[in-house]
């Protein structure tokens, strides 16, 4: 609904069913915890979303399986959020960087499917020398299709959370509906120092997960590098659609 900016006047533009929450969210479909800082978590947003969990596209289809046979329906459900009143399209998984030119193509709003987008901007703020590294759920199927597909160089350095004891194992495998989370917060953070020990030319991570934001200040504490993660970009993504209005 938009109002006018012209004191006297008070039409109220209508044409959509749901108003306030221009963001919509596409959601996998998983029943492991998501705590505050997750994307799924709706109390991590400043500002209201909208969400559409697409059925069938588990963690593991998507980011073990390459979410084959599932672009039909995220873009049907992205076009859903854009008919109840979504303005931009986002995921929760950033291995969706696959579907960014065909979902953008379909919805006509503005899309960002994945976390691995920033790399591009993060590089630009980096000394000479220094280049971004990232930090995924699963290293040894981020591809070169998805790296290409968010606009990140197939040279960037990387390190996945296979080896760790718990974040992996229960947003991936599903072995179990609970979490440990501060044994998921120590597989995060040996990720990324690993990142950093074998690359000593990285100057800032990139979290690809979108369920890593509540761990990304305790990596950044370890690493003593600049984290970027879903939250840094959607919170910039927002701004746009909705700009401060300053007095």
């Amino acid at each position: 609904m938009t109002v006018s900016a012209n004191p006297s006047s008070q039409i109220a533009r209508g044409g959509k069913a749901i108003y306030g929450a221009p963001l919509g969210i596409l959601m996998l479909e998983a029943r492991f915890p998501r705590i505050p800082g997750d994307m799924g978590n709706g109390t991590t947003w400043p500002f209201p979303v909208l969400y559409r969990v697409v059925s069938g596209a588990s963690p593991e289809k998507v980011v073990l399986k390459g979410a084959a046979g599932l672009l039909p329906d995220f873009i049907d459900a992205a076009k859903d959020l854009v008919r109840l009143g979504a303005e931009a399209i986002t995921t929760n998984c950033g291995f969706l960087s696959l579907f960014q030119k065909e979902i953008a193509a379909a919805v006509g709003v503005p899309v960002a499917t994945s976390s691995l987008m920033q790399v591009p901007w993060v590089q630009a703020t980096l000394p000479p020398g220094k280049r971004v590294g990232l930090v995924t759920v699963s290293g040894s199927t981020l591809t070169p299709a998805h790296l290409e597909g968010a606009g990140v160089p197939l040279d960037t350095p990387l390190v996945g959370t296979e080896n760790g004891k718990e974040f992996f194992r229960v947003l991936i495998k599903a072995e179990k509906d609970d979490m440990d989370i501060a044994q998921a917060e120590r597989d995060v953070v040996a990720a990324g120092k690993e990142l950093v020990a074998k690359n000593p030319d990285v100057g800032a991570i990139v979290l690809e997960c979108t369920n890593m934001p509540p761990y990304a200040a305790a990596l950044q504490a370890e690493v003593g590098l600049p984290v970027y993660d879903i939250y840094s970009m959607i919170t910039w993504f927002h701004a746009g659609l909705r700009p401060r209005v300053f007095a």
